[in-house]
């Protein structure tokens, strides 16, 4: 019996861009972030975000939506394409910013909100096997080696117990390092992520209704269109990428091959002086060997060896 032909889904960042800002699908992202964080979220809006303002620079290379949740913590969660060196650092500006943002004039430090940065990325970050990495901020003890906590007042004070949930925390979601085995339903949101496919055994939380409601078949004519475009657009940005990053390559080879031949010509004219001073002894040697000279005059006079002026007799 012929398998059944998957149905075509849009991908995540597309949807982060036209659906999943609609309450109506507020529940296929709380799924993906209960899977991710490990326990139920719930969306109480989408705020104002970098994407949500379509801008032709980087509107492909990146795509991002911010959230709040019921805990009134902020969620950044990121589609980011292209390789950048510095991406590390840009989160950490990010979710610096969202700080510094929600924080009012004259309001206490301890009112400051948890951020949290989701990044799924399509290309190689640093080095490492995993997909999924996860960064928090503790504080260990340079001579004992404890954790600091938090005290009885700070805990009340706070409404936390550990140190760790009052500064950001990342995820790094590696989509390339992924098997493709999803061994739990946090893997199967991430082969969606990877693949643009779910299964109908799947299980994990929201993702069933992600399946229909990323179905290009169930999209409006209008939608079809500009996720067609979009896609033509992300597939002509790569290919400015790899075109820029060829021509880049291939006048490097050909810099490298012009400076190598030049350094050749002007160790060859080196190397034809050497040889030529080599030569030049040797005719010197032959002739004062042809007019009966001994070692020690010739060696005088060309520098050459008892073995290589004895050789030349022989010669």
């Amino acid at each position: 019996m012929k398998a059944k032909k998957q149905r075509k889904l849009i991908t995540f960042d597309w949807a982060m861009k036209r659906l999943l800002r609609s309450k109506a699908n507020f529940d296929i992202l709380e799924g993906f972030l209960s899977e991710l964080l490990d326990e139920d979220i719930v969306i109480l809006e989408i705020l104002e975000s970098e994407s949500n303002k379509e801008s032709k620079a980087g509107k492909f290379n990146r795509v991002d939506i911010k959230v709040k949740n019921s805990a009134g913590e902020f969620i950044i969660i990121e589609v980011q394409y292209d390789r950048e060196l510095d991406y590390l650092q840009r989160i950490l500006y990010g979710t610096s910013r969202v700080i510094t943002e929600q924080m009012q004039e004259s309001k206490p430090f301890s009112k400051l909100v948890k951020v949290i940065s989701v990044n799924i990325l399509y290309f190689d970050l640093g080095h490492g096997s995993d997909y999924i990495y996860h960064g928090t901020t503790t504080f260990r003890g340079k001579h004992l080696n404890d954790d600091l906590l938090l005290d009885e007042r700070q805990q009340k004070l706070f409404g936390n117990t550990q140190i760790h949930n009052l500064f950001p925390e990342y995820y790094l979601i590696r989509i390339n390092n992924f098997n493709n085995i999803a061994t739990n339903s946090l893997d199967e949101w991430i082969y969606f992520l990877k693949n643009e496919e779910i299964k109908d055994e799947f299980k994990a939380k929201g993702i069933q209704k992600a399946k229909k409601s990323f179905s290009l078949l169930n999209l409006p004519d209008k939608e079809r269109l500009a996720y067609a475009k979009y896609q033509d657009d992300l597939r002509y940005q790569a290919s400015l990428v790899e075109s820029n990053y060829g021509l880049g390559r291939l006048e490097g080879r050909d810099e490298g091959i012009a400076i190598g031949i030049e350094k050749g010509h002007e160790k060859g004219i080196e190397k034809g002086k050497i040889e030529g001073k080599i030569e030049g002894k040797i005719e010197i040697a032959i002739e004062m060997i042809n007019d009966g000279e001994s070692n020690d005059r010739i060696r005088k006079y060309t520098g050459l060896t008892d073995v290589e002026i004895n050789g030349l007799r022989k010669g």
